[in-house]
């Protein structure tokens, strides 16, 4: 809850030109600091100066993770609801906001060309890069387990890949469908469920962040493996609630936190992994309910962690969840 203290706190900490531009900066996803120095034109001195006066403050948060930092607009505490309103604020035909925007946009495109670039490279060998630290077998068959026995009328798997996990549930659901960016992915998706002869199963072009999916539409959400690549998996999580029905669960498989700095440059990982609390919060900014039970499969040197959600409102409710 704000009082008078935390609000005056809050507008001394932004009310300086450069704080609130990297404010709206980070309300559009998570930014490290070589990326808001890049963009801003400012020495890494100075921006981390504002930085740390805004997380001080309560209106950004800060993510250490290995050799890099991220912030993002705060999504819980006193001072949320301040951010968010500040951010309302400004205005949108401000031409130095603006270029900051066109400048947002390049980074993340060079972001998703080098990505990209990755994926065509390795489409081929994907699922044994999956299994670099636990077997891709424990993890299918932990998957397996923990869906268990309910039917399930419609499954989305967010970044589908290869489509294996289409794959290994296809005999479980009355309809599955992969969405995947990448079309070298989905190129050996499509050869590999054509040569399973499954026909309940099927993939598509589409983003994790804008699913090409309708709202309240889908049972089970499964994001394998995916997390650790995005920009902001916040807004992941969000758009596969969006498209979750009432009483639907999302299962998100990825790495528990660590510090192995060599996969950002090895294998284009954006994040070392997730702690619980943070996929945790995720799912409750979501209009998610967080399962207690978190399964996981300990390797050498990583840990893969299984975080279960499910859906509590309907998509009224879930809309003002989002906008509040």
């Amino acid at each position: 809850m704000q009082n008078l203290d935390t609000l005056l706190v809050g507008l001394r900490a932004a009310g300086e030109h450069t704080r609130l531009r990297i404010l709206a900066l980070c309300a559009r996803g998570e930014l490290s600091v070589s990326e808001l120095v890049q963009i801003l034109g400012q020495s890494q001195p100075r921006v981390s100066r504002h930085l740390k006066l805004m997380v001080d403050a309560g209106l950004l948060e800060r993510i250490p993770e290995g050799a890099q930092v991220f912030f993002r607009l705060a999504d819980h505490g006193a001072a949320t609801q301040l951010a968010r309103s500040l951010v309302e604020l400004m205005p949108d035909a401000d031409t130095g906001l603006n270029r900051d925007f066109s400048r947002l946009e390049q980074v993340r495109d060079v972001r998703a060309k080098k990505a990209q670039d990755y994926f065509h490279t390795v489409a081929e060998s994907w699922d044994s890069i999956r299994s670099l630290y636990v077997s891709q077998q424990q993890v299918e068959e932990k998957l397996l387990t923990i869906i268990g026995d309910q039917p399930v009328r419609e499954l989305l798997d967010i970044g589908t890949g290869t489509g294996r996990i289409l794959e290994i549930l296809a005999p479980h659901v009355a309809r599955g469908e992969g969405i995947d960016l990448s079309k070298g992915m989905l190129a050996v998706a499509r050869s590999n469920i054509e040569s399973s002869g499954l026909t309940n199963i099927h993939v598509r072009k589409g983003n994790m962040y804008n699913l090409p999916v309708e709202d309240s539409s889908v049972d089970l959400v499964v994001v394998h493996m995916v997390l650790h690549y995005s920009d902001d998996p916040q807004e992941a999580i969000r758009e596969a609630a969006r498209v979750m029905r009432p009483k639907g669960r999302v299962i998100v498989i990825d790495f528990a936190a660590h510090s192995e700095e060599k996969l950002r440059s090895e294998f284009n990982h954006h994040r070392l992994g997730y702690s619980d609390s943070e996929i945790r919060q995720c799912f409750k900014t979501a209009g998610l309910t967080a399962s207690t039970k978190i399964e996981q499969l300990v390797g050498e040197p990583l840990t893969v962690k299984f975080w279960q959600a499910r859906r509590r409102e309907n998509i009224h409710q879930l809309k003002s969840v989002q906008a509040s």
